[in-house]
């Protein structure tokens, strides 16, 4: 591989093995295409998953992964955001470590791509679109595009503004197109991540009929995936609801078109590659 920055796919970490095992299988195919060594790792929390879950390798955490390269004297990196928007991960969290780091080590180079969101680029849009298109029958059916849900409401705004280009695209297919959270804080400060997937779906119409329930999600979780918050939310309300039939798409971590994204945020941090 040729020398230069070592690139990191981060994404925010979970305590599922599926996750850490989808990261490490996007990051073994980035780096085949972008012909550079790409390190899969997590922000937080995947650490403490047993290795004997992860096929005997344990996560890995940016953090520590860059004090191991400095300590050899090796300071380039270009990190790659699993993250669909400017979270608190991007705008606080990365930055202020990164500044940290540098007290000690003044020569660490750190390039932060864009994360998956990007004005004008509406291949993110293309995805859940197709993923629903998947799914659409001869029976009408409604959509709603869930999200995580953020305290920050850029990131929101990101939920929202694919909504929109996700409706274009589905145009007459579909009745409808809404955009929903999966949870939110309690304080009215966070009214922008209205309204809640459990609320929506005990709201008329969407309290009946078919709803698509595209997921905003990248990969299989606590949150995510057949057993996660969504279903079980999805479930509750089918239960409340008798006419209500919901069916999730697929995630977005699943998509071939998410390498290419990637692959452009890598070329776009990196003009000289």
């Amino acid at each position: 591989m040729p020398a230069g920055p070592l690139t990191l796919l981060v994404d925010n970490g979970s305590l599922e093995p599926a996750a850490t095992l989808a990261l490490r299988k996007l990051a073994a195919r980035l780096c085949a295409r972008l012909g550079q060594k790409v390190e899969p790792v997590s922000l937080l929390h995947s650490s403490g998953i047993d290795p004997k879950l992860l096929d005997g390798s344990p996560a890995k955490l940016l953090l520590p992964v860059m004090e191991r390269r400095l300590a050899a004297n090796r300071g380039e990196f270009t990190i790659i955001p699993l993250f669909f928007g400017p979270s608190k991960a991007l705008a606080e969290y990365i930055p202020e470590h990164v500044a940290r780091l540098r007290e000690k080590h003044p020569a660490l180079r750190v390039t932060l791509a864009a994360p998956l969101f990007t004005p004008g680029d509406e291949r993110l849009a293309q995805i859940l679109a197709e993923h629903v298109v998947a799914q659409l029958g001869v029976e009408p059916a409604r959509v709603a595009l869930v999200d995580h849900g953020s305290p920050v409401a850029a990131v929101t705004a990101v939920r929202n503004a694919l909504a929109k280009q996700l409706a274009a695209r589905l145009g007459a297919r579909v009745t409808a197109v809404a955009p929903c959270s999966m949870e939110r804080r309690p304080e009215p400060e966070y009214d922008f991540c209205k309204p809640l997937l459990a609320d929506l779906l005990a709201t008329p119409p969407w309290s009946e009929g078919r709803v698509i329930v595209a997921m905003q999600f990248l990969s299989a979780g606590r949150h995510a995936g057949k057993d996660g918050d969504v279903a079980k939310i999805c479930r509750a309300a089918e239960a409340k609801h008798p006419k209500l039939k919901t069916q999730p798409t697929a995630l977005v971590g699943v998509h071939p078109l998410l390498l290419e994204i990637l692959a452009d945020r890598w070329r776009a941090a990196v003009p000289l590659a």
